[in-house]
């Protein structure tokens, strides 16, 4: 029976650690730090618009306390600037005893922002399952994260990743499972695609954080966050999927407010919120300077808004340092 390693304790990972659990799914939950302390002594704290619940997820401080199998899949669901620590750390761990290695054998699926961890999966993983999900989740207290959805936890969007979707029989299963947890999934053919789709949207989870964020000159930014991204995206090579017209699946009920949830506080908010120290900024704005940069794309908006974030986010007071105004003047 398939077990899934859920490597990372945040919103997405704790999420789908409490939907395992309530779906008889064999699972482990890999966390770290407070997390990992808050869960061993009571539980997951799990909260959505039908109630709050602790559950007893199965959970760990890391592969040393995991013995793989070949029924395994890794589920990466770390935020994308720590990913290629988690891939370095899980890829050469044995598997049935030594028989092979976990990047030899075992499928991992990707769950990050951005554009970065599927690149990095493939240089040690074979089996590499890009995943775009939408997740209306919440989490800045240790183990304890909400997800506001009222009739699903998430809409996902997978693919073998760089190309690959139809006719694999491990690709069924997996989005078998994932509908067991209540994620709608479609499958697709070319996941970079909508990985960068999502990656437009991601841009302005930034601005969340930026005070007098508001109003016609927060439009006036979002807009040119987006028309830079779709430049450099386009120099690249990489055309975004279109959610008007290629989405094939239902995208659900509008998220509702749950425990410490208010839709609109965007990851790059919890974290700081949090005072994780670190935030994705990086690999969301800064991919798209990164693309600006390889193909002769000026992307001054994105890289101002990156520079203004990531150099406060490890300060006390990171929510509202900066204004809107210092992103446009």
């Amino acid at each position: 029976m398939t077990r899934y390693v859920i490597i990372g304790a945040g919103a997405a990972g704790g999420t789908l650690a409490a939907q395992t659990h309530a779906a008889g799914i064999d699972h482990v939950l890999v966390a770290r730090g407070e997390s990992l302390r808050a869960i061993r002594e009571r539980g997951l704290t799990f909260s959505r618009p039908s109630g709050t619940r602790q559950v007893p997820v199965d959970v760990v401080a890391g592969p040393d306390e995991v013995e793989l199998t070949a029924d395994d899949v890794l589920v990466l669901t770390t935020k994308a600037q720590h990913a290629e620590a988690a891939l370095q750390q899980w890829a050469w761990q044995p598997v049935d005893g030594g028989r092979s290695t976990a990047a030899e054998s075992l499928p991992v699926l990707t769950l990050q922002n951005g554009l970065d961890t599927e690149r990095a999966a493939l240089r040690r993983f074979d089996l590499v399952y890009g995943v775009s999900i939408w997740l209306p989740g919440h989490h800045v207290r240790p183990g304890d994260v909400a997800n506001g959805g009222p009739d699903r936890i998430g809409t996902a969007w997978i693919g073998r990743y760089p190309h690959g979707g139809a006719d694999d029989a491990r690709l069924d299963r997996l989005v078998a499972d994932l509908g067991r947890l209540e994620i709608v999934t479609q499958v697709v053919d070319d996941i970079v695609r909508w990985k960068a789709a999502k990656l437009i949207g991601n841009l302005t989870n930034a601005l969340d954080v930026l005070s007098g964020a508001s109003g016609p000159a927060l439009e006036d930014a979002k807009a040119l966050l987006e028309a830079e991204a779709r430049e450099a995206l386009s120099a690249a090579g990489i055309r975004p999927a279109d959610y008007t017209t290629e989405i094939s699946v239902d995208r659900g009920q509008p998220p509702l407010p749950v425990g410490d949830y208010t839709p609109g506080n965007k990851s790059t908010w919890q974290s700081l919120a949090r005072g994780a120290g670190s935030i994705e900024t990086d690999f969301l704005n800064g991919e798209i300077v990164l693309l600006g940069r390889l193909h002769g794309v000026k992307t001054p908006v994105n890289a101002r808004l990156q520079a203004l974030v990531s150099s406060s986010a490890a300060t006390p007071d990171a929510i509202g340092r900066h204004g809107l105004d210092d992103l446009l003047r």
